[in-house]
């Protein structure tokens, strides 16, 4: 991990308004940085708004309260479905797709053929992709979604996508591209996969930073205090 600070977040507050209704705080109080080469996870149960903080670092939601310093602008949320047209076949859909993730279209192009023999669809991928399954169309956007190499990778839950053997293939990948120098940060609600994956982490709770350090350490007060919630709800 290099020492270069990528990211700063100070006292991070966003609300949703409402009309006629008082406003959901989906964001209180945040604050963190980010290193170069790390990956940071983000826990918190159900709610906490760890969700709407990543489209907030992918600037897809402007922070009403607070501050980010950021030092690169190279920064994405690995999306599955992102422009997808149900009426263009893959070819067309890749290229689509690619291109407002910011890639290049000469650069999308020239992995047609890599994305074909990854997502292991083959005929089927000159065909309108309405007429793809679910998982068809989960292929095309997890192999295009390799092909974007932001300086920050945000990750939502999902690292495998598919049936059982392309699950496997799919969570070996994103794993392996955390392990290398990507900066990532990482939401997920697996305790095993914040352990083995994450650098450091950020416990969130009701939309504020509760704590934050060593991963070890934020699990065990995380599933403390999740085991006292639980113990409270009993005798209630």
């Amino acid at each position: 991990m290099n020492n270069m600070e990528l990211m700063k977040l100070e006292n991070i507050g966003l609300s949703f308004k409402r009309k006629g209704k008082e406003p959901i705080h989906a964001i209180k109080d945040v604050s963190f940085n980010l290193m170069e080469g790390e990956t940071l996870g983000i826990i918190g149960r159900n709610g906490a708004g760890k969700s709407t903080l990543l489209r907030v670092l992918a600037g897809t939601y402007l922070a009403d309260t607070g501050s980010i310093v950021r030092n690169t602008e190279s920064c994405a949320l690995l999306t599955l479905q992102l422009g997808f047209v149900p009426y263009l076949n893959g070819v067309d859909n890749a290229i689509l797709s690619g291109m407002l993730q910011g890639l290049d279209k000469t650069h999308i192009e020239s992995k047609i053929n890599k994305i074909i023999e990854y997502t292991e669809i083959e005929e089927m991928f000159y065909e309108p992709i309405n007429t793809w399954s679910t998982g068809m169309v989960q292929r095309l956007g997890f192999a295009i979604a390799l092909e974007i190499k932001p300086k920050i990778l945000l990750i939502d839950e999902s690292l495998s996508v598919g049936d059982m053997a392309f699950k496997k293939k799919s969570e070996a990948a994103i794993k392996q591209r955390i392990k290398s120098n990507q900066t990532v940060v990482l939401v997920s609600h697996s305790i095993p996969t914040i352990r083995e994956l994450c650098d450091r982490v950020v416990w969130i709770e009701n939309g504020e930073t509760q704590a934050q350090g060593d991963t070890n350490e934020m699990i065990k007060l995380y599933n403390q205090h999740m085991q006292k919630s639980m113990s409270n709800k009993l005798w209630v």
